[in-house]
């Protein structure tokens, strides 16, 4: 986005000039130096399933990884930016891609299997069809009775 450049760097950072650093920067430390790169996400509910669209914006199929395990669904994306300062398209003098991972959970349920979640990445748009399965029961308290 383009900002008058009376603004700086961030509008926010002047509008947040007398709040303690701490309280200013707790994206950067949560998030990193690229706090602005966090996965934005949105939620649809549907009767029967839900659908979740996940930001992703230059990452490649390859680069992200989706993984469940004791009924949490973890996105990761990870990408690598090359260091060499010389390229065949000349000398590199500003750099602002860059190379790290991102990653968030969503707690989903138990009776979810791998093969029941199904995943597209089209237009840096990751999107998911996560289905609503009751959840196991437990068996009901039984008493037994002491003669």
């Amino acid at each position: 986005m383009l900002m008058p450049s009376i603004f700086g760097e961030n509008l926010f950072d002047e509008l947040f000039e007398g709040w303690p650093r701490e309280l200013r920067n707790v994206d950067h430390r949560l998030y990193g130096r690229n706090a602005a790169h966090e996965m934005k996400t949105d939620v649809h509910e549907h009767e029967d399933h839900y659908e979740v669209d996940i930001d992703l914006p230059g990452f490649k199929k390859e680069e992200i990884t989706l993984s469940l395990e004791n009924g949490y669904l973890t996105v990761t994306a990870s990408k690598g930016v090359d260091k060499s300062e010389t390229t065949k398209s000349g000398k590199l003098i500003r750099q602002e891609r860059y190379a790290g991972a991102l990653q968030r959970s969503f707690y989903v349920g138990d009776a979810l299997t791998e093969e029941d979640i199904t995943a597209k990445l089209e237009h840096g748009v990751l999107s998911l069809n996560i289905p609503k399965k009751e959840e196991r029961k437990l068996p009901e308290k039984k008493v037994i009775m002491i003669e």
